[in-house]
């Protein structure tokens, strides 16, 4: 099992060899330690890395001294994006907990300043796999666009590891193609469905709107009920699911489709506004439970809740503005990587913004999220 700091080993420096005064190993635990502790950007880890000079070189060969922060800028610039994502998900895989049934969440999300106006470059999106009990981002893939996360996603699962598993991706992911791929990876696959297949979403639609008004007479199905309340809002869920596919002829060409899902949610926001929706799945899990569905869509949620979120407060992934070259995608990978780390440490029951400010201060507990 390769440890962090050797995990980048296999990396091919794009610089030519008479420019290299700092290694790219150093150079890339170097930005990884400064994220962990609280560095957005590139002259933020330059100034980590001045005030930990004397601390870095016990973990570290750094024989010329702190990259300044242009040298960091230039070579994850310069540094394949494709590669560097490759050996962290060889390293997230070697030390991610193998659990049969676990929920993998795939979902795009935008950073937003990462756009290039000068260069008429938009910003850059990346659809990210979450390993919803593992709390563990799994792997990346960079689109161009959001309507290219049907082209992306394809690529991510060829690079995962899915046996086992249930892979749940929202509506942009439900196709034919994207099914078959989970399929092929040994996993189970829960999409939801909506317009965009618009002769099953309303043949579907039509079975459960009967189904609930007639209490499922005669039909095969299970239900399940569950109710929350937090931050002022009550809500009640009802989960259908229904096995019995012999009337749907649209089934054709979805493989191994077994099971239908219906989630509505009744929402009460301050005891007054009730609002109620009806949101649709389609599941290759055969006698898939109603209590196991909800979980499961529950789960991916997580991938909005856990990590999205996450990024964007605690991270402020958002407000990043590398943009040069291959930066941004490179960054995002950073900043997944010292995620994880902070996630998989447990003993310190604050969130990750705290952990940050911690690992910043006390070196014992740095190591203690590197695993030492």
């Amino acid at each position: 099992m390769p440890t962090l700091f050797e995990a980048f080993d296999g990396l091919t420096d794009p610089r030519m060899e008479r420019t290299r005064l700092h290694s790219l190993r150093d150079i890339v635990i170097l930005s990884i330690l400064a994220v962990i502790c609280g560095a957005d950007g590139f002259v933020q880890i330059e100034e980590f890395g001045k005030a930990k000079d004397e601390w870095l070189r016990k973990v570290l060969d750094m024989p010329n001294g702190i990259p300044s922060h242009d040298t960091i800028g230039r070579v994850f610039s310069l540094l394949e994006p494709e590669a560097f994502a490759a050996c962290f998900m060889a390293w997230v895989g070697s030390v991610a907990e193998r659990v049969d049934g676990e929920v993998i969440a795939i979902d795009g999300k935008t950073a937003r300043r990462s756009m290039d106006g000068a260069g008429k470059r938009g910003p850059i999106h990346l659809v990210n796999a979450w390993a919803t009990t593992n709390q563990l981002v799994l792997g990346q893939v960079r689109t161009s666009d959001k309507s290219n996360e049907i082209t992306a996603i394809p690529e991510l699962l060829r690079v995962l590891v899915l046996a086992g598993c249930i892979v749940t991706i929202d509506a942009m992911g439900c196709q034919k193609s994207i099914a078959a791929g989970i399929i092929g990876k040994g996993a189970h696959y829960i999409l939801a469905l909506k317009s965009n297949h618009p002769i099953l979403h309303r043949e579907v639609r039509g079975f459960f709107d009967d189904g609930i008004t007639t209490d499922f007479d005669g039909i095969q199905h299970d239900a399940h009920d569950e109710e929350t309340k937090a931050h002022d809002r009550d809500e009640v869920r009802r989960v259908w699911t229904s096995s019995e596919l012999d009337w749907l002829p649209e089934t054709e060409g979805w493989t191994n489709l077994r099971s239908l899902i219906c989630v509505e949610a009744q929402r009460t926001v301050l005891g007054k506004a009730t609002t109620t929706n009806r949101r649709l799945y389609i599941s290759s899990i055969p006698d898939l439970s109603a209590a196991a569905a909800a979980r499961a869509v529950r789960a991916h949620w997580g991938v909005e809740n856990r990590l999205h979120w996450v990024l964007d407060v605690a991270f402020r992934e958002d407000d990043v503005r590398a943009r040069k070259g291959h930066a941004a995608e490179n960054l995002a990978t950073v900043r997944k990587i010292a995620l994880n780390l902070l996630k998989q440490e447990v003993s310190a029951k604050r969130g990750i913004k705290t952990k940050r400010l911690r690992a910043g201060w006390d070196h014992r507990y740095l190591l203690k999220i590197l695993g030492d």
